[in-house]
């Protein structure tokens, strides 16, 4: 009988395994992550940009998840289905969807660059660019930069998981952490030196991805348990439909945030200009700018969630299609552990040290408005961060299982249900303080359903 390729997925200890494959990922997740932060740090402590900066970093930042949606719907999906065509020692559908993935990114990433190119005005609008003028003058000389990037932020963010499930979740990292890098590196000669502005920021940005989608393209021709031939590059439906299926749900929780994202900033704009102070022209752009850097924030701690579930996929994937449901069982009370643990940790630095957060978005060189209005945002936004970790875990590790129904039910109640109507409907009883209050109402809400499948998972798994 043939040897399975990755057979030691089904026989290394469980802890072992998941440092191996998590601490990568959630390196991974954080340097991406870097690219949109590093960015506004730089833009926020440039003395010509301003909060005006940051308030346009903001509205950008939702264009660039919509793109990160469809990568990761098809690099998760292709890394999930890999993990699992292994597990069961089919390695034709293995090779076959990694080819099919690879051409069906390349082709939506053109159509989002011209799409961008093409309705850059109305779409600016729509995520709050015109609160005021100088805002939605710098946001629409970095959206259209950045957008001249997406393909190669595309195949990057999709060959990341792809890598891994061959694998090689090291060199995963290195590809995005060599991009990030660069990224770092360039933004202060850019934004400082040459005085580029917005446009420095976004092409060292853009420079940083080109350098990752090299090294991604770059491993194809050496991939180990997966070998790809010519005939993995022509299309199958069927297998796509498979693929893109196991990754719906990180589609839908990415996309779903985009959704949200644009409630939430429409709705942080219109009662913006009811308060008495940042209804005024010079202070309109403070809330946007604030929320931003919270939001940034919070991207952090939920990269180091995602990328430990995610780097779990092809763990759990392999385990399920190798009937090891004693593995996987053992596996999500780990995984459910640690997501609590960083949760915690990270609503301990913005309940204690909100002002040195905010200090580093070039708070101290803004008005006490916007001080006072970042303490309260960080202290009431993320007050209840560790439940979202755990949220978040729960909706991963249930679409590692194949069970892509239950995940995306979870998943778009959060993001759709709670995380856009919260924020239309509380403001209209507690002004903008009922922004800031949605956020932790809907992780709160989001929990006790993801307790039902939490527990329904155990019993499945106990009785498997």
């Amino acid at each position: 009988m043939e040897q399975k390729s990755n057979a030691f997925l089904e026989t290394e200890k469980i802890g072992k395994l998941m440092r191996k494959y998590s601490v990568p990922c959630v390196i991974s997740l954080i340097v991406g992550a870097l690219y949109n932060i590093v960015d506004q740090i730089f833009i926020a402590n440039a003395s010509y940009l301003g909060s005006y900066g940051n308030a346009a970093n903001t509205v950008v930042f939702p264009l660039t998840v919509v793109a990160l949606a469809i990568a990761v719907m098809i690099g998760d999906g292709c890394c999930a289905f890999v993990s699992i065509s292994l597990g069961k020692n089919r390695k034709d559908n293995a090779h076959r969807s990694v080819g099919n993935a690879v051409v069906l990114c390349i082709i939506c990433s053109i159509l989002i660059t011209a799409l961008y190119l093409l309705c850059s005005d109305p779409i600016l609008t729509l995520f709050g660019g015109k609160v005021n003028p100088d805002t939605y003058r710098l946001a629409k000389e970095y959206f259209y930069y950045i957008t001249l990037g997406i393909p190669f932020y595309m195949f990057g963010q999709a060959m990341n998981p792809i890598i891994r499930s061959d694998g090689s979740p090291k060199y995963a990292m290195v590809s995005t952490l060599s991009g990030a890098f660069a990224n770092i590196v360039l933004d202060p000669i850019f934004i400082f030196i040459m005085k580029w502005g917005m446009m420095g920021a976004a092409v060292a940005t853009v420079a940083g991805q080109i350098l990752t989608a090299l090294l991604s393209l770059i491993y194809l021709f050496r991939m180990k348990a997966v070998k790809l031939e010519k005939s993995s590059f022509h299309l199958h439906r069927k297998l796509i439909q498979k693929f893109l299926t196991l990754g719906l749900t990180s589609f839908l929780s990415q996309i779903s945030l985009v959704i949200s994202m644009a409630a939430v900033q429409n709705t942080c704009m219109k009662y913006g200009a009811m308060d008495p102070v940042f209804g005024q022209q010079e202070y309109a752009q403070i809330p946007l700018a604030v929320l931003g850097i919270v939001m940034k924030f919070f991207q952090i701690a939920i990269s180091v969630a995602v990328g430990m579930a995610a780097g779990c996929i092809p763990v759990v994937g392999y385990n399920i299609g190798a009937r090891r449901y004693d593995r996987a069982k053992t596996l999500f009370t780990y995984l459910l552990i640690a997501e609590a643990v960083v949760g915690g940790i990270a609503t301990i630095i913005v309940e204690c040290f909100p002002l040195q957060i905010a200090n580093l978005f070039g708070a101290a060189n803004e008005s006490v408005y916007y001080t006072e209005f970042a303490i309260k945002c960080f202290r009431t936004y993320l007050c209840l961060m560790i439940l979202a970790t755990v949220n978040k875990g729960t909706f991963i590790f249930l679409q590692a299982m194949g069970k892509a129904v239950a995940s995306t039910l979870v998943s778009l109640t959060r993001e759709i249900i709670f995380g856009v109507f919260l924020p239309i409907i509380m403001p209209i009883f507690m002004g903008l303080n009922g922004l800031l209050w949605s956020f932790p109402a809907a992780d709160l809400l989001t929990f006790l359903i993801a307790s039902f499948f939490i527990r329904r998972t155990y019993k499945e798994l106990r009785q498997s």
